[in-house]
């Protein structure tokens, strides 16, 4: 019974083997190492495991975290976040099309970056608008006009406010330069201009009496007395408002040879340069042929004593402004030519002048004004008629509100993205070309 019993409790294995039914045996079985089939890799080395009851020790030193087996693990680590990683040398193809590549996104780089630098030591201008509140300034008119057809003897410059009357205590350096048919010089200094007046033609003063006092042919005032030259007959006439039509009538300009001189630079042009300080309010400058004056109230020109029947006024604007100029500044005007096809041509210019102010990075600033321009031509038949009077005129007026205008440096920030994005830019777009050609 008892042999049933132990045969029944432990049966045999594969082997024929048979083992007790004892907890000797069963832990013995748990713990015996598996059977390894022969060529097989042997299998990891486990750590001992710590005995029952027993709490783990600290960690062994050169462990994570400490030491420099801690910290190479952690560089093995961090290696894992490397989102570029590199190839070995020796499995790297260079060829010519990638060297071709390489060569033209360089100089592509250099190029945009050379002008992205250049930009960026530009000045950026920040434009504001704002009410012009200033009072009692003075308007600085810069003219440089060429008419080649017009001599310099028989050319008037004036200025008028908006009434039409001539504008008073203006300031101005005005000057006529004679020029032939080729555009030359033909003195080799300029005359200055008087403002509304022609210039005074000295004559040999030894040859008359200094104290003598001769007629001025019924023009005479409690200002103008005695007329002992041409131009005092002719200033007299203007004061009373009278045409000096025949001046070969007047012994004064006979002497001097008027009509001849006149004759002399009646195939000249003239060149007039210089500037007008006016009052900063509306009005209009012109140059126009003959003398100028007032005439019940009316501003007129004297045409009859120069002869005058084919008046051209082509003419060429050098420069015009009003102001001072300053960085970026445009001035409409510059470089006009304009060609009269007729004869006794009226040329009008509308000017809107804008005051502006503008501040420089140094904190200097530049008070001086722009301006738009249109431009208006009619035939002027008549002295005093409705057609006008042959000439070029500029009537300007003034804006009510002024520009501001500062300078400031560019951010540096946004000068480094720009960097950023060229050098990323064409390395990216390199690349594509790279791996198409390959």
């Amino acid at each position: 019974m008892s042999a049933q019993s132990a045969s029944l409790g432990c049966p045999s294995d594969a082997g024929g083997r048979w083992q007790g039914g004892s907890e000797e045996g069963e832990a013995a079985a748990t713990t015996a190492p598996p059977r390894r089939r022969p060529g097989a890799p042997a299998p990891p080395r486990q750590p001992p495991r710590p005995a029952a009851g027993t709490a783990p020790g600290p960690a062994p030193e050169g462990g994570f975290g400490s030491g420099p087996r801690g910290a190479m693990d952690s560089l093995r680590r961090l290696k894992r976040f490397d989102a570029f990683p590199k190839t070995l040398e020796d499995f790297r193809v260079k060829t010519c099309g990638g060297a071709l590549v390489t060569v033209v996104s360089g100089l592509i780089m250099v190029v945009l970056l050379f002008s992205e630098l250049q930009y960026y030591l530009t000045k950026e201008v920040h434009p504001e608008l704002h009410v012009d509140k200033s009072r009692g300034d003075k308007l600085k008119i810069n003219l440089d006009v060429i008419f080649p057809h017009m001599p310099c003897a028989y050319l008037s410059i004036d200025a008028m406010d908006v009434a039409g009357e001539q504008q008073l205590d203006v300031e101005h350096n005005l000057f006529k330069q004679r020029l032939d048919r080729a555009g030359n010089r033909v003195t080799p200094e300029a005359e200055r201009h008087e403002l509304g007046k022609e210039e005074e033609k000295v004559f040999d003063p030894n040859a008359l009496d200094a104290d003598r006092c001769e007629s001025c042919y019924g023009a005479e005032s409690e200002d103008i007395r005695c007329c002992n030259t041409c131009d005092d007959v002719r200033e007299a006439y203007r004061r009373r408002g009278w045409a000096f039509k025949n001046p070969d009538t007047i012994e004064q300009c006979k002497r001097e040879g008027f009509s001849q001189k006149m004759q002399e630079q009646k195939n000249e042009g003239c060149q007039v340069y210089g500037f007008l300080e006016v009052n900063k309010v509306a009005g209009n400058f012109h140059f126009a042929p003959g003398k100028s004056f007032q005439q019940s109230h009316v501003h007129v020109h004297d045409l009859q004593s120069f002869g005058l029947d084919n008046i051209n006024m082509t003419h060429y604007i050098k420069h015009l402004s009003f102001g001072r100029d300053y960085p970026g500044i445009v001035n409409p005007l510059d470089g006009t030519d304009v060609t009269a096809q007729q004869a006794s041509m009226m040329f009008q210019y509308f000017v809107k002048v804008v005051p502006t102010v503008y501040m420089k990075v140094d904190g200097e600033v530049v008070r001086t004004n722009q301006f738009s321009v249109t431009r208006h031509e009619k035939i002027a038949n008549g002295l005093l008629g409705d057609q006008g009077l042959p000439g070029v005129f500029v009537l300007y007026e003034l804006s009510p509100m002024m520009v501001k205008l500062t300078e400031k440096h560019r951010s540096f920030t946004h000068f480094l993205t720009g960097v950023c994005a060229i050098v990323g830019g064409i390395f990216t777009v390199s690349k594509v070309c790279r791996r198409r050609s390959a």
